[in-house]
């Protein structure tokens, strides 16, 4: 099993900032990549945001120059800054994680519960 807790959700004002962070722990060997998803009413879970534990990173063109994905292998932790949030940013944001567990030897994939990101205008 592999477990992910996020933290950092909260309310903010449009043009704010907030940060996002993602712990992984469990039956990890290792993680390939780590990111961070969103869903708001009415719409399909999307991409934001994700990072390979080379460093490679990917985002959705309606965050690019805003929101900037970050990890600290060491930690399993990944972090999302968000900046010059708008109304849109408005979701509930998961985090994602993939790799190889340890016992088993089997990939995986895990999200994890979700935390409230709502920006007011």
């Amino acid at each position: 099993q592999v477990q992910l807790v996020e933290s950092g959700g909260g309310l903010v004002r449009a043009g704010g900032s907030l940060r996002l962070s993602c712990a992984a722990s469990g039956n990890i060997f290792r993680i390939r990549a780590m990111g961070w998803y969103r869903q708001s009413p009415g719409k399909q879970r999307e991409l934001v945001a994700i990072i390979t534990n080379g460093g490679t990173t990917d985002y959705a063109d309606s965050v690019k120059g805003r929101f900037t994905v970050s990890r600290d292998n060491a930690k399993n932790t990944v972090y999302l800054e968000m900046n010059v949030l708008k109304p849109e940013d408005t979701a509930l944001y998961y985090c994602y994680a993939e790799g190889l567990v340890l016992v088993g030897g089997h990939n995986f994939g895990s999200w994890g519960q979700g935390t409230q990101v709502t920006v007011s205008s």
